[in-house]
Order: C-alpha cells, then sequence, then structure tokens
C-alpha cells in the first residue's frame, strides 16, 4: 500500500480527477457504450419492477417515504428520491439480467444510474450532464474494483453492493456539483456502507445490499453537500476500504490512466437472466437442445468443465425458488436441455418445481479448468446408450468477444416491458436515450419509463 513520496493520495487524487472531469472530455464511443448501458438499465428495471421482492420492498418503505418525487420504473408510484433510487436499483438487478463489468463481475449501471434519476426530479438536469455523472460513477465503483479483485469476491463480498455505493456517490456528487472535498467527504461517507455478502445470492436480501448501494451512495453526496466531513484516506486509509475488504490491494488500480482508460468501454450485456458465468453453459446446452438428438430422457450425464468461478457461484443443485435457479449451473442445464430456452419462465418457481427439470438436475456436475475462461465452457454429455458428445463455447453470447447489438438492446427492452410493465411505451424510451446528449431535461427518462 506504499505509495511514492509526494504523489496525491489515491482517495483525494480520485475526488480530484471526478470534480474536474469534463463532458467534452468523454471519447464519442464511451458516450455512445453509456447509452447502451442506460439501455440495458430500463430494460431490466422494467423486468424486475413487479417481482415479488421489489413489491415487498415497496410496500415498506413507503411507510416511511418522504414526499412523492420520484417515479419508479414501471410503475405508476412515485415515492421521494431516496426510496426511488433502492427500488430502481434493486429492480434493475433483481433477476441478475443487468450488465456485468468482465474484470469485476460488477453490475455497475444499477448502483450509479438510479440515483441520478432520481435527482434528475429533484434539480433540472440536462441529458449531458446525467450522462457524465454516470460515466464517471460506474469508473469510480468499477476502478475500486479492480483494485481489490479476486480476492474481495472470494471472500464472500458482493461486489456489486460494496463497490456500487462508491459509484452511486461519486456519480450523485458530480451531478450536485460537489468540488473535489465534497467528492472526497461523498466517497468517505460512502466507506462507512460498503457492504453485501455473496451469502445473500439466491435470496431477497441480495436486493438489500443492491439497492442500499444507490440508496446510500445517494445519501453520502447529499449529505457531503451539507458539510458532511468523512476521513481523508477512506479507501487507502490504514483501515480503510482497501485494506479491511481487500487482499493485496492495488491502490493503482483506481488512480492509474484517468481519463485515458475508460472501464465502461469493457461493459457486457446479458441475454439470459442469471449469473454472467452461466451464459457460456446456456449457449452450449440450447446449442446441444436445437441438434434434436439429444431428448432430455436419454440424458445419463452432463459434465461443465469452466473456470473455478463457475463452481464457486453455481455449484447449487437444489435449489427451491426462482431466484436460487438464476445462480444454478444444474438448473440452467435442465432447462435448456428440455425446454430449448432460457428466459424469465424457465427461470421462476414453477419451472424451479417441475418433476421433469428436478430429474434432470441431478445430472450435473461441475469439474474446476483454470485453463478456461470465464466466459468459456467445455460442456462433456453422455447418453444412456453410452455415446458421448463434447461442445466447447469460447466466449458467450453477450460477452466482450461477442457482444448484443444496439438493435438486441432495444428489443430486450421492447420484450422486458411487453412483460413487466405491459403500461410502458418502449419506444419513446429508446428514442430519449439514444438521443439523451440532445436532451434538456433529463427527468424524461423516467417520465417515459412509467405506465402511461
Amino acid at each position: 500500500m506504499s505509495r511514492e513520496a509526494g504523489a496525491p493520495e489515491t482517495s483525494l487524487e480520485l475526488a480530484r480527477f471526478l470534480s474536474a472531469s469534463r463532458y467534452e472530455d468523454l471519447p464519442a464511443a464511451l458516450r455512445h457504450e453509456a447509452k447502451r448501458s442506460l439501455l440495458n438499465f430500463f430494460a431490466v428495471a422494467f423486468a424486475g419492477s413487479r417481482e415479488i421482492a421489489v413489491e415487498t420492498a415497496l410496500g415498506l418503505l413507503q411507510e416511511f417515504a418522504g414526499p412523492p418525487q420520484a417515479a419508479i420504473v414501471g410503475r405508476p408510484e412515485r415515492t421521494d428520491l431516496a426510496t426511488a433510487a433502492f427500488l430502481n436499483c434493486a429492480s434493475a438487478n433483481v433477476y441478475d439480467f443487468d450488465d456485468t463489468h468482465p474484470r469485476t463481475v460488477i453490475h455497475p449501471t444499477a448502483p450509479a444510474a438510479a440515483p441520478l434519476l432520481a435527482l434528475s426530479h429533484r434539480q433540472r438536469v440536462s441529458g449531458p450532464a446525467l450522462l457524465h455523472a454516470f460515466v464517471l460513477g460506474a469508473e469510480t465503483e468499477c476502478r475500486i474494483g479492480n483494485a481489490v479483485s479476486p480476492g474481495h469476491y472470494r471472500r464472500g463480498w458482493h461486489i456489486t453492493a460494496t463497490c456500487g455505493v462508491f459509484g452511486a456517490a461519486a456519480a450523485s456528487g458530480k451531478l450536485l456539483g460537489l468540488d473535489a472535498q465534497g467528492l472526497l467527504w461523498a466517497l468517505g461517507n460512502a466507506s462507512a456502507q460498503s457492504s453485501g455478502l455473496v451469502e445473500t445470492l439466491g435470496f431477497m436480501a441480495k436486493s438489500l445490499g443492491v439497492g442500499n448501494a444507490a440508496r446510500n451512495g445517494l445519501l453520502s453526496a447529499l449529505l457531503a453537500e451539507r458539510g458532511f466531513d468523512g476521513p481523508a484516506r477512506p479507501l487507502e486509509g490504514p483501515r480503510g476500504f482497501l485494506q479491511v475488504m481487500g487482499e493485496a490491494a492495488d491502490p493503482s488500480e483506481i488512480t492509474g490512466a484517468l481519463g485515458e482508460r475508460w472501464e465502461l468501454l469493457d461493459n457486457t450485456y446479458k441475454p439470459y437472466p442469471c449469473g454472467v458465468v452461466l451464459n457460456s453453459v446456456i449457449d452450449g446446452c440450447l446449442a446441444l437442445q436445437a441438434r434434436g438428438d439429444c431428448p432430455p430422457e436419454a440424458v445419463e450425464s452432463v459434465t461443465l468443465h469452466g473456470h473455478p468461478l463457475l463452481r464457486q457461484r453455481t455449484d447449487r443443485p437444489d435449489v427451491a425458488t426462482g431466484r436460487e435457479a438464476q445462480v444454478s449451473a444444474h438448473h440452467a442445464v435442465a432447462v435448456c436441455l428440455l425446454f430449448g430456452a432460457a428466459g424469465l419462465a424457465q427461470f421462476s418457481d414453477a419451472a424451479v418445481r417441475d418433476p421433469r427439470v428436478l430429474a434432470l438436475r441431478r445430472t450435473v456436475s461441475i469439474v474446476d479448468d483454470a485453463e478456461i475462461p470465464v466466459e468459456g465452457i467445455r460442456i462433456e454429455l453422455k447418453r444412456r446408450d453410452g455415446t458421448r458428445e463434447t461442445l466447447v463455447v469460447e466466449q458467450a453470447r453477450g460477452s466482450a468477444g461477442r457482444p448484443l447489438a444496439d438493435s438486441e438492446l432495444e428489443d430486450k427492452l421492447r420484450r422486458l416491458a411487453a412483460d413487466g410493465a405491459p403500461g410502458c411505451r418502449p419506444e419513446p424510451l429508446i428514442e430519449a436515450v439514444w438521443g439523451l446528449e440532445d436532451l434538456a431535461d433529463a427527468s424524461e427518462l423516467l417520465r417515459l419509463a412509467v405506465p402511461s
């Protein structure tokens, strides 16, 4: 954790960069990727807007809510800014259908975008200002994630929640116009609220960590705006985030090439509502099923050879709910081979209870192979007649090597709006996101994302 004599401290250098950054400094490709991220955010927030965890949280939080200022994606209700940030973030992440930063497996958009959309109802915000703040928030959380990866996640910290709160604080602070000192305080306030455990994946409690990342990051910035101070070294201090929650953390990952290398340019988008490490598994099993020569009743065993993260995240043969199934390789294999699909219906409670799914799940096993990249898989299928088949997927659909096209993201939004929020009209929203740089009032985004 040592630094060169006279060099700015990590937290302060990051705060100074955030404060000095100008919209004009953002490359055109980065602005476009930010719009893709926001398009995907609205798509998955539509899907999750009426999920049971979101419904339950809304019912309770409305009892304590302040003035109904901000909209909730896909819903007619309005609520206070902090609650809207929580709910919109949780909705976007609840189905694990949101974006992924490959190096850290952070889902960066929900924590950074949700508080900005809420703030757009508090003050007049232009499209470029919102886009700029979002990019900086995503950059902050992903760089902090880089500094503590892979040990942070391996220890059991849910990195979208723990690092997302810093992204939310940075994004909110930038939109509020905080100077470097204010942004440093916002990061310090966020450090006091960084939490979230991998143990909660597959349960409603996951949405607490993720939703709180957005809400608490917003709170961190609003408090800093009022002079609520924080530590001078919240990231690199002897008892700061990097030391306490990292393993051999590298502060240079946070400040190296700031403004030159942009993490959002590596962002990826999911074609399936599940943990990102399952995408290649699904691709492979859908390909096997499409051949028509391997009916489920003929399957004796399916062995998945994958990166160790696959087993660590998804070795869950006995899931009992659709939420748990989103991080179960056994379930993903079963529904793909049975139904030839991997959508929201295949990761539902009903699908989990299907006797055919239960039977096929028992045939699946996972073997670690560190030589296989996270986005790859080797599937070995053995039939009851003794014949075998091997299928290799080197890069999953939606990965950096096989990214979803703009048109595919638009179709994802249309499909999920129709399924999760049928009263919403997707076309005006799609046009507004692509035209964000010309939008005078960014609150128009949320207005277009609620039932007409």
